[in-house]
């Protein structure tokens, strides 16, 4: 067991050895969640190398119910990385290619008349399912990536008067290329604030790169993800991010939160802190990643390992640091350094 100090004890010191393990157990049985996930980590990884923490921050995600924009130069796995995860559980999956001519109505749906029963019959469109892969979502003008911003917070869509849910789970992964500015539109700052996370991939290590080229040499099959086997079912999903919701986070990490969130918005290197939105982010990410872990409460470093994700797309670094080649994980960093971890 991970040897992390129990914020529900008393004094440590006083208590013998046996006892002390004894208040280390789980009040919530996290077996079953930490088991299944480490079936997820190893379907993928029967395709994927490396890159443990794209896959970590997805799970995450996904356990907290919450969106995710993966970024990152071409050929590092974001877009087989988010298909191979959807193919390990077992709910709807739509794939929508973000191109400059793609209309609200490609991706919402549309009503078209039916002339049998001379009435307007509205026809679904992909964003209809559980796990939705957008692909280059910068590709798209403003009016098409506007039209995700109801389904993505309020996960509805309202389309002639009409309200129409969706079934949950509902996961958005999106990406991006840093890179490449030809022909793409900038995510205004509601979009990004509407992901929980931002991921940013990079290239693997000489030794990974080699595993990737023996991988893929070995591999004789067309398409990688048939090797990957469901393994999460999405009423187990729907359980497992109920769990999460009952990880214990004492008071103190609360305002360790609150500290953190305040002094984005303080800060003279950035422009735009983050909003309370963010702290209600950190704090459900940081239940997903103690769950990760098979702990039952969070602790500062759970914090600290979400804090880049959520953050870095919701500050925005002022214009003269950001010349000077200062990046937003990097005052980031700065913040998290100089506020005290509560203990």
């Amino acid at each position: 067991m991970e040897n992390f100090e129990n914020p529900n004890t008393e004094d440590q010191h006083s208590i013998s050895p046996d006892k002390k393990e004894d208040q280390f157990q789980s009040r919530i049985d996290m077996i079953e969640l930490r088991t299944s996930l480490e079936k997820v980590k190893s379907e993928i990884a029967k395709v994927i190398v490396g890159q443990e923490s794209m896959v970590e921050h997805l799970l995450a995600a996904l356990l907290s119910n919450g969106h995710v924009l993966i970024e990152g130069v071409p050929g590092v796995a974001k877009t087989i990385t988010a298909k191979l995860l959807a193919k390990t559980i077992d709910v709807g999956f739509s794939r929508i290619q973000f191109t400059p001519d793609l209309m609200p109505s490609d991706i919402l749906g549309t009503s078209v008349f039916n002339v049998k029963n001379s009435e307007f019959e509205f026809k679904k469109g992909p964003i209809f399912s559980s796990f939705i892969l957008i692909d280059e979502i910068n590709r798209s003008p403003a009016k098409t990536q506007a039209a995700l911003f109801e389904v993505m917070e309020e996960r509805q869509i309202t389309m002639d008067g009409t309200r129409y849910i969706m079934e949950e789970p509902f996961l958005v992964v999106a990406t991006q290329n840093p890179i490449e500015h030809e022909g793409t539109y900038r995510l205004p700052e509601a979009q990004l604030d509407r992901f929980l996370f931002k991921i940013n991939v990079g290239y693997p290590d000489l030794q990974q790169e080699i595993a990737i080229i023996k991988n893929q040499h070995e591999n004789k099959t067309e398409d990688k993800t048939d090797v990957v086997n469901r393994v999460i079912s999405a009423q187990q999903l729907k359980n497992y991010q109920q769990l999460v919701k009952e990880i214990i986070v004492e008071t103190h990490l609360m305002e360790y939160i609150a500290k953190i969130i305040v002094n984005t918005r303080e800060n003279q290197f950035l422009y735009l802190g983050a909003s309370p939105r963010a702290s209600l982010a950190l704090l459900t990410a940081s239940k997903s990643f103690a769950a990760l872990r098979g702990r039952d409460f969070v602790t500062p470093e759970d914090i600290k390992e979400a804090s880049y994700a959520v953050l870095r797309h919701r500050v925005i670094v002022s214009p003269e640091r950001e010349m000077e080649g200062l990046t937003a994980d990097e005052i980031i960093r700065q913040i998290l350094e100089g506020i005290e971890i509560p203990r």
